[in-house]
C-alpha cells in the first residue's frame, strides 16, 4: 500500500485507503466529501481544523 503523507490531498488519501476516513472523521474532519477536501493538503485541513498534524499522522500511521 502506498504511504501517506501530509502533503497528499485528503481525496487523494481516501483513494489511496479508505480505511482512514473514520480516522478523520474521529478527529473532527467531518468535510470528507467537500470540495476542499480534493485540493486541501491533510496539513492544511489540520491546520484550518485546529489540529496538531503528527498527533493526526501518528493514528493515521496505526491503521
Amino acid at each position: 500500500m502506498a504511504q501517506i503523507t501530509k502533503e497528499m490531498t485528503i481525496g487523494e488519501i481516501l483513494r489511496t485507503n479508505p480505511a482512514v476516513a473514520p480516522v478523520l472523521m474521529e478527529a473532527g474532519m467531518h468535510c470528507l466529501g467537500c470540495p476542499s477536501a480534493q485540493a486541501e493538503s491533510l496539513e492544511e485541513a489540520a491546520m484550518v481544523h485546529g489540529m496538531n498534524i503528527d498527533d493526526l499522522m501518528a493514528k493515521i500511521a496505526e491503521l
